[in-house]
């Protein structure tokens, strides 16, 4: 029977097309650097996009529909082969799926310029063949266990299929039921997930350093947590500014914290290719307390800035942390970061706190640019210091 590392060496295209995370770690790395480069031209009047969506729309749809399934793509074509036994996806098939993705990508950028029900068709195709793809391997590997990841790839079909439908009747998506549908699917993508992998790479590396300290083996606080997390993004999805929905959401951030504070974060100072896990996960108690807050107290209006902390910081921050150590583990190089790598984790913190920050400095707009700033840096170092290792064969074991 044929092996997924015979299957990869079998391939003699592009290595880029050799596995699942080396095309969708780069193009999202590149996009979400370019399209925050779009956003900063939009916002200072320097450039209009042809898009049927507002600046804002496009802007919060490229960020939660355009780099982070890309990112999902990568991450799940590389190991659910691992999940379920089966052969990836790999070579031509592959390919397919990336011109899918950039597909979308032009569609909504130039929507302006076609029909609105043709930029969505088309947009949407990535995530509908992707989400057919993930869900013919789960099913036909038996592997019921990551069922809910189907569910959650399905979920974030169907917001942005709301956030067009939404568009499209000519108010701003961005503040809309889809946009915190998508949200919500993403801010529970990074628990269910994160839940394992932080731990888990925490504890390989513990044990590597000879240290004693570990990660709280998953209980039934885990299950709870994110159970909790789960029905307090629904109730925030449906009645945003509902008490009810404040409460939830405070319950939601303090079991999240309980939850990170068991996994030894703080023995993995050293190592900036593990505690940046630990600060990713962080931004979605820091995401549930500030919506909780500002929903009871009236004087604290940043609801929108926990988006930014679910968005730029839970799924910016872990997006990048997984993709800089998946990269390296998969093409055979050391599991350490290098200073150039430390700095894009530090570029990307200093723009989400920024972001943050901006909230509570009106009229400061060297912030948001300060912000901008930051991310661009991060992932434009990203696709600079991983183009070789995202394009270039596995080095041969010596």
């Amino acid at each position: 029977m044929t092996t997924t590392s015979e299957q990869v060496r079998a391939w003699k295209g592009p290595t880029i097309l050799s596995y699942g995370y080396r095309p969708f770690f780069l193009l999202a790395g590149i996009w979400a650097a370019f399209a925050m480069l779009v956003w900063i031209l939009i916002l200072t009047g320097n450039f209009k996009l042809p898009t049927r969506f507002d600046p804002v729309s496009w802007h919060a749809h490229e960020v939660l529909f355009g780099y982070l399934p890309a990112v999902a793509a990568g991450f799940l074509l590389t190991a659910v082969p691992n999940w379920t036994g089966r052969l990836p996806i790999v070579g031509w098939r592959l390919g397919g799926l990336v011109a899918l993705w950039i597909a979308g990508r032009l569609a909504v950028m130039l929507s302006a310029l076609i029909p609105a029900l043709a930029a969505a068709v088309i947009d949407l195709s990535f995530l509908t063949v992707f989400a057919l793809a993930i869900g013919r391997e789960i099913v036909a590997g038996r592997n019921w266990r990551n069922l809910m990841v189907l569910g959650l790839l399905t979920l974030l079909l169907f917001a942005s299929a709301l956030f067009h439908w939404e568009a499209a009747q000519g108010g701003t998506a961005a503040s809309g039921y889809g946009l915190r549908l998508g949200l919500a699917a993403g801010v529970t993508f990074i628990s269910l997930i994160g839940g394992r992998i932080v731990p888990s790479f925490t504890r390989n590396w513990l044990a590597k350093q000879g240290s004693k300290a570990r990660p709280a083996p998953l209980n039934r606080l885990d299950t709870l947590t994110l159970a909790g997390t789960f029905i307090a993004l629904v109730v925030w999805v449906l009645l945003p500014d509902h008490p009810i929905s404040a409460l939830l959401n405070l319950l939601a951030g303090a079991a999240n914290v309980l939850r990170l504070s068991r996994w030894s974060g703080l023995h993995t100072l050293s190592e900036p290719l593990v505690w940046i896990l630990h600060v990713g996960f962080a931004f979605i108690p820091l995401g549930f307390l500030t919506l909780g807050l500002s929903g009871l107290i009236p004087s604290f209006d940043a609801a929108v800035e926990a988006q930014h902390l679910w968005m730029a910081g839970a799924i910016g921050v872990m997006t990048l942390a997984v993709m800089t150590r998946a990269s390296l583990g998969h093409a055979g190089r050391p599991l350490a970061a290098t200073p150039a790598i430390t700095l894009l984790y530090v570029a990307l913190i200093i723009s989400v706190v920024t972001r943050f920050l901006a909230a509570f400095l009106d009229g400061q707009d060297w912030i948001i640019h300060l912000s901008a700033t930051g991310w661009i840096l991060a992932f434009t170092g990203f696709a600079i210091i991983y183009w070789p290792i995202l394009t270039r064969p596995r080095p041969a074991k010596s």
